[in-house]
């Protein structure tokens, strides 16, 4: 085990607060399977770096000589920063494991899957704080109790973002809720050494700017402040690579793939996203768009619809925020649309002084709203009133003087009765209108009632709020029905065409900008409507070619409407690996068998696209049909006899035997255990995967 050079070995002074040294220690690790290393000092976290396409397994012995079980090294990968940014260009290469608190201990044991070149384990040393951060009372009007950064015990003089300051996002646009993947084993005064530990690991280990999430909130319910920057601003974190500029991040602390969220931390977590998104004049019931900056499941620009309150795994294939807290998402979002009404969502101010300036919002409830306008020195100079759900009040600023006015949009009663208002300025220069990012999905259109292709959503994005209305025109420009009229806000935002009963052929979908009295913006995009292609499908999306008779092939079902040039294209990673079918066809059902191999070989175990093109007298028809080919059988480890414990790699069928009985189990990819075998003198297990690949029998 190499210790590294001084500059990645640190230790530095802790804030007052604290009773002893915080300390991050790294060091390169024997890339040998099995090896355990004892770590330089005894530690509270690690997290493990490495190179290769390989994973890694680990777990670590406590100070009384137990272990911990086995541990995935990286279960939520993509807790990261955006591609291309400067936090996420300081660890080039390298994959960025989890931060798991372990408590006290001493020595570290590690397992590689496949091809691991480097390894490098970061060991953090957080201790306790001198006593549980206590805050008397919330920080701000409506806000929950928070501990701050400065009661947690953050060290600010490692932020790597104090000249520059922090990143801000326009505003808070969704909130995406997080498990952090390590221990539920801690205790209330643990919890500010936990945060404390993964800032240390994200910042001194990771090299990011600081913590990753904007908040952390424990199984008892204590929320602790993130990010620095501002609990009221948009402060962009690192948390979800793709989606971090205008999301909130909020991490649950401790694995919740089996436990349960604990009413404690569910009551919090509630009320935390309902002052959060309420800053926001966020509808937390609604669905927002979002352009994607990039990651392994959303290429950069492509446009994402999701729920205001989102679970990680929305944006990309992981278990976070683990199934538990997932599937009370959609009753948590209720609470949080439920707590502190009424409220003020989507507030749109259009127009400029010297001409008409509309206001206009959304309600939570129907209640009394008024608009108010004053001038420099706070004197109303225009106001507007109303009751219902929508607020819709235009002021008439024609003779208006030239200046700044402040606006403020109020609802309900006074006190608690009453909405937190909406303001703003009026009368400073104006964002320039612009529309970008056009497109209709898919380009062609295939109305066939399948399910395939039947719709079209239109996407755009908007640089400043206007009123927008978007038109269909055939290939002669001849208008035939306005799709969509109304106010939109800046940022992105996408519209569902469900009912395309256009004939086939080029059309065009036109987006006008801004209002007849100021600046308007054109733009227009062509997509096309094509019918030849129908109901493609494969009759299985994954086979195992290693002729037992099980899934050894699969099957590429589709119809034609009418004759077209046919191909179907096997592509991995984005590159051709080969043709299994060219030829022109005419009208009927189509099936086209694929047994695993090209040319009389065998292709190599992975994931692919079968890519079906139909090219008629119109346009190329294009449909992509993931299919995955596995020969390999899952791993199957016991790791510890007396607790019948065992490890999978992949979520299997397990079958366990043992004197005349048996038990079979599905079970997700890790660790899972199988308690009638406890005391049991003789038994066989094995692991069945979804293609029917088996482990030889683990006997014991």
């Amino acid at each position: 085990m190499k210790l590294l050079p001084a500059a990645l070995a640190v230790f530095f002074a802790a804030p007052a607060l604290a009773v002893a040294s915080p300390s991050v220690v790294a060091r390169d690790l024997n890339v040998r399977s099995g090896l355990v290393a004892q770590a330089p000092n005894a530690f509270d976290l690690v997290g493990l770096h490495w190179k290769g396409s390989g994973v890694v397994r680990f777990r670590t012995q406590r100070a009384d000589g137990t272990w911990s079980t086995w541990r995935l090294s990286a279960p939520e990968s993509d807790d990261l920063p955006d591609r291309n940014t400067a936090e996420a260009q300081r660890s080039p290469g390298w994959h960025l494991g989890n931060p798991f608190w372990v408590g006290r201990a001493e020595r570290i044991q590690y397992r590689l899957g496949g091809r691991v070149k480097r390894l490098r384990a970061f060991f953090v040393r957080s201790p306790l704080l001198g006593g549980t951060p206590q805050h008397v009372k919330p920080f701000a009007a409506n806000a929950p109790t928070i501990i701050t950064r400065a009661e947690w015990g953050a060290n600010e003089s490692i932020r790597r973002n104090r000249k520059k300051g922090p990143k801000f996002a326009d505003n808070v646009h969704l909130a995406i809720v997080h498990h952090t993947a390590g221990t539920n084993n801690y205790s209330r005064s643990q919890s500010a050494a936990i945060v404390r530990g993964i800032e240390l690991y994200h910042v001194l280990g990771n090299g990011w700017d600081d913590i990753g999430y904007n908040f952390l909130v424990d199984k008892y319910g204590q929320v602790f402040e993130g990010r620095y920057g501002g609990m009221e601003k948009a402060v962009v974190g690192a948390h979800a690579m793709g989606f971090n500029f205008g999301a909130v991040g909020v991490a649950l602390l401790g694995n919740y793939n089996g436990a349960g969220l604990t009413a404690a931390a569910r009551v919090s977590l509630v009320k935390l996203l309902a002052w959060r998104l309420d800053l926001a004049h966020l509808d937390p019931l609604s669905q927002v768009t979002r352009i994607s900056a990039g990651n392994p499941k959303y290429a950069k620009g492509t446009s994402v619809g999701l729920r205001a309150v989102s679970g990680h795994r929305d944006t990309y294939p992981t278990s976070c925020p683990g199934n538990s807290v997932y599937a009370q998402l959609p009753s948590i979002t209720r609470q949080i649309a439920a707590t502190g009404t009424p409220k003020i969502y989507s507030p749109v101010v259009i127009g400029a002084v010297g001409g008409s300036v509309r206001f206009t919002a959304r309600l939570s409830s129907g209640v009394p709203w008024t608009v108010t306008v004053v001038d420099s020195l706070g004197r109303t100079v225009a106001s507007g009133t109303g009751t219902s759900n929508n607020v819709d009040w235009t002021w008439d600023a024609s003779l208006t003087p030239v200046g700044v006015y402040r606006y403020t949009i109020a609802a309900g009663g006074v006190g608690t009765a009453a909405a937190r208002p909406a303001t703003g300025a009026i009368g400073q220069s104006l964002p320039s209108l612009a529309v970008t990012q056009l497109r209709v999905d898919p380009s062609v259109v295939s109305p066939n009632g399948d399910g395939v292709g039947d719709s079209a959503r239109i996407d755009y994005f908007l640089s400043a709020s206007a009123p927008v209305t978007l038109t269909l025109a055939d290939a002669a420009d001849h208008q035939l029905a306005t799709l969509f009229s109304g106010v939109a806000g800046p940022g992105s935002h996408s519209f569902v065409w469900n009912q395309v009963g256009v004939p086939d052929g080029r059309y065009s979908i036109t987006i006008l900008a801004g209002s007849t009295t100021g600046k308007r913006v054109t733009r227009k995009t062509t997509f096309y409507v094509d019918r030849t292609l129908a109901q493609p499908k494969l009759s299985a999306a994954a086979l195992s070619p290693n002729g037992d008779g099980l899934f050894d092939s699969t099957a590429l079902s589709f119809r034609l409407n009418a004759g077209a040039a046919v191909r179907v294209e096997l592509w991995r990673a984005q590159k051709l690996v080969g043709t299994l079918l060219a030829q022109t066809l005419g009208v009927g059902v189509v099936q086209v068998p694929w047994d695993g191999t090209l040319g009389g070989k065998r292709v190599a175990d992975g994931s692919y696209d079968l890519v079906l093109k139909v090219k008629d007298a119109l346009t190329t028809v294009t449909q992509k049909l993931p299919v995955v080919v596995d020969t390999t059988p899952p791993r199957l480890r016991l790791v510890s006899r007396a607790r019948a414990q065992f490890w999978t790699s992949e979520p299997a069928l397990v079958t366990a035997t043992w004197g005349t009985r048996r038990l079979t189990k599905h079970v997700r990819a890790g660790s899972f255990s199988l308690p009638s075998l406890r005391g049991a003198r003789h038994f066989s297990v094995t692991a069945t995967d979804a293609v029917g690949n088996k482990t030889p029998a683990l006997r014991g």
